[in-house]
């Protein structure tokens, strides 16, 4: 590695945000809101709104017509200009005054932190009181993937829109308690239909909103109820332990056990936290399992079981003293029913194919070799199987897909992302838009692939999905739901990148539960990033010779020197030694907040690549941005120009409108990345940023995940000394509580 010294930056470090622990429950209205906690503005098209359009601007507006307007008469050209300016500048007017209350300008108090957080969530921010924070953030499960088809699509509504008369009764609740009125159309869609009369009874429903906090909430009840407000109404209760469950499948987890969830209740101030889950229960708000539990040298454990099961047996003396230790969890409905729903649909995989092989298949695997080889015979006698390699290996299942479809088999690839979909195209040497070759969220969608039978199931004969380890439970269940019986799944990937951002950690749970035949890949990635890489997977940062400067290390000193050097790199050092287009270049950061999180180093490259006034909701034509059609998916795009009907964007080639009203919550300018956001994509260049207050989020995973995006050059702008290799040696993955592996522990035998 080489190191590529610098004067310093004389950029101004304004310092990054320290996010608090969970404040207690107690805790008055006025707490400082999750953005302010976060660092930095709750989101980026905040900024610029409101800023005037330079007549550059106007003039990148009228190019496509230039060459025609010349051929005018000069005094209808003048008009033309003159009507096209005053439009503008009334259409600015009317966006200034219909637009969004910036949080902390026209409200103040308990409701500007209140509307402060619900926007830093929809920005893409981790609430300050997130109780199983990670360092990454991790939203909830993608919803279904809108139709994507070449022609412009408008972006799918994440839920139908409630009706104006139930949004102006909540409204008029909200304002009672002192909360900002601008809540009322997500508290709507949270209650349903009642949603006024509810929050009016239950004022802690208000936490069914992301981004509300428990003190806010608290401060919501108080101003509603007055004296009859109290931190052990039964209410507070339930509506705190399902806060709970929300925050942990946040942070991965599709359920907790007793003891860490009555905990968490007692730092929320809740004063009897078994009555709280009790009747969190007894409502049907969540369900508790007892799961036993495996003992050194003991018999696999017995299957796990709800209460209501339990219930049924407790009269049996014998057999209770027969069960080995369990442990009981408590999770909300949705996880539960599609981490027992996905064991069920692999239990089905893997019991409904042949297990020998056929001539074809023998012929198929005795034409290729090693890896792929063993792969192709064991796909041959199995309905399911799990395949594990870094980006090189992926030409193994490119393989498997060639043989199968040779055999006359329907086979379909899916990848997490377009970028990965076109990767593995290159290795077919096929056409990306070939139906065989499609996303995850194309394929459930119908957008992509053979479409549903009859019975609506998949129309295939085997199903190969890579870049497994980013399937969260309820896709994971999704996917194997919609298998036909007799369908064969692989599911493939890098065990070592970073999991899912929704809950669950299904390729993991898989690998550990040992139920199918596991295939490791002998095909290591190339060249001194693959060496690099493949260290940093096994704990090691070695010292790598990249006689091309394929990796080089730049130190810094401090956070403004970070964001300097790194538009440096980007726009002049890569492109000037690699023949690499800024463009061409990522740049990914821990984080969203601070000093040289994405917000502040995309605000710095957009001022060098393409500046201009955001007057789009904080964008203008030509920004890259990141796209997020639902939580914890992001699709990289740029901005092509913006209407009456919304924000136009153009998505890995297809055309995409976001309406105004949604452009805040799901687009961000995309020239830098977090890890998660650049997972299941690669860039011909990387430029991994870890400033000095990033020591200790870092983590191997991360590291893996972040240094790996580069395909033929790493910078890595290096301020936290020591601390990167103390992340990759000893800071593994974060545990996340899962039922899938004791799930399938009963229904399928562990393979040989």
């Amino acid at each position: 590695m080489s190191t590529e010294p610098e004067p310093p930056s004389t950029t101004e470090n304004t310092g990054p945000g320290t996010p608090d622990d969970a404040p207690p429950a107690e805790a008055s209205p006025g707490t400082d809101s999750a953005a302010a906690t976060a660092g930095g503005p709750t989101s980026e098209a905040a900024t610029g709104e409101s800023a005037p359009t330079s007549p550059a601007a106007a003039a990148v507006d009228t190019e496509s017509g230039a060459d025609e307007a010349a051929r005018k008469l000069s005094e209808a050209e003048a008009e033309l200009a003159a009507q096209k300016l005053e439009r503008e500048r009334i259409e600015r007017r009317k966006a200034e005054k219909q637009g969004p209350i910036p949080a902390g300008t026209k409200l103040s108090g308990k409701a500007a932190d209140l509307l402060a957080a619900v926007r830093a969530v929809e920005g893409g921010e981790k609430p300050a009181a997130t109780v199983f924070a990670d360092p990454e953030p991790a939203p909830r499960r993608a919803a279904a993937e809108p139709v994507r088809r070449p022609q412009p699509v408008a972006a799918e509504p994440a839920a139908t829109a409630p009706a104006p008369d139930t949004v102006e009764a909540v409204r008029r609740v909200l304002t009672g308690g002192g909360a900002p009125e601008t809540l009322a159309p997500q508290v709507a869609a949270a209650l349903g239909e009642g949603a006024a009369q509810a929050l009016g009874e239950d004022p802690w429903q208000l936490l069914r909103v992301p981004g509300v906090r428990p003190e806010q909430a608290d401060g919501f009840a108080r101003a509603l109820l007055g004296t009859e407000c109290a931190p052990d109404d039964e209410r507070r209760g339930r509506a705190v332990t399902v806060w709970l469950l929300e925050q942990a499948a946040l942070a991965g987890h599709t359920a907790l056990e007793l003891p860490a969830l009555t905990a968490a209740l007692g730092r929320q101030g809740v004063p009897d936290a078994d009555a709280a889950v009790q009747s969190t229960l007894a409502e049907g708000e969540a369900l508790a399992f007892q799961d036993a539990v495996d003992e050194p040298g003991a018999a696999p454990a017995r299957a796990a079981q709800s209460e209501e099961s339990e219930e049924s047996e407790e009269d049996d003396e014998d057999d209770e003293e027969e069960t080995g230790p369990v442990r009981v969890l408590v999770g909300l409905e949705r996880y539960a029913l599609a981490e027992e729903s996905l064991a069920d649909g692999l239990a089905r995989v893997v019991n409904s194919v042949a297990k020998e092989a056929s001539t074809a298949w023998e012929s198929a695997a005795a034409s290729a070799s090693g890896s792929t080889a063993e792969l192709i015979r064991a796909v041959a006698g199995h309905g399911l199987v799990l395949h594990t390699g870094g980006e090189a290996a992926r030409a193994e299942p490119a393989a498997l897909l060639a043989a199968a479809r040779s055999l006359g088999l329907r086979a379909v690839a899916a990848c997490h992302t377009p970028d990965g979909r076109r990767r593995l195209a290159a290795h077919l040497h096929a056409d990306d838009g070939d139906g065989f070759l499609v996303t995850v969220p194309g394929l459930l969608s119908g957008a992509e692939g053979p479409g549903r039978d009859a019975e609506g199931a998949f129309a295939l004969d085997l199903l190969i999905v890579l870049d497994a380890p980013q399937l969260d439970v309820e896709t994971a269940a999704m996917l194997v739901e919609s298998l036909p019986d007799g369908a064969r799944l692989v599911l493939g990937g890098d065990p070592a990148m970073l999991w899912s951002a929704g809950p669950g950690r299904v390729f993991a749970d898989l690998l550990a539960a040992r139920v199918c035949p596991q295939v490791a890949s002998r095909t290591p990635d190339p060249g001194p990033l693959g060496e690099l890489v493949s260290g940093v997977g096994i704990g090691e940062l070695n010292q790598v010779e990249a006689p091309g400067k394929e990796i080089v290390i730049v130190p810094v000193r401090d956070a403004g020197e970070a964001v300097h050097r790194t538009v440096q790199l980007v726009a002049d050092s890569v492109p000037r030694a690699f023949g690499i287009p800024a463009e061409q270049t990522v740049v990914v950061t821990p984080g969203h907040g601070g000093a040289a999180g994405t917000r502040a180093l995309n605000a710095a490259l957009k001022e060098r690549f393409n500046p201009g006034p955001g007057r789009f909701g904080g964008f203008d034509p030509g920004d890259r941005i990141a796209y997020s059609p639902a939580p914890g998916r992001t699709v990289a795009g740029q901005v092509v120009t913006a209407d009456a009907d919304g924000l136009h964007l153009s998505c890995a080639g297809a055309a995409v409108v976001v309406p105004k009203e949604r452009v805040e919550q799901s687009v961000r300018h995309g020239w830098a990345l977090t890890a998660h956001q650049a997972v299941g994509s690669r860039w011909p260049a990387a430029v991994v940023v870890l400033p000095g207050d990033a020591a200790q989020v870092l983590s191997r995973p991360w590291v893996y995940t972040a240094f790996s995006r580069a395909e033929r050059h790493l910078s890595v702008v290096h301020g936290v000394e020591q601390a990167l290799a103390g992340a990759v040696a000893e800071v593994t993955a974060k545990p996340r509580t899962t039922r899938l592996p004791v799930l399938l522990r009963t229904q399928v035998p562990a393979a040989g």
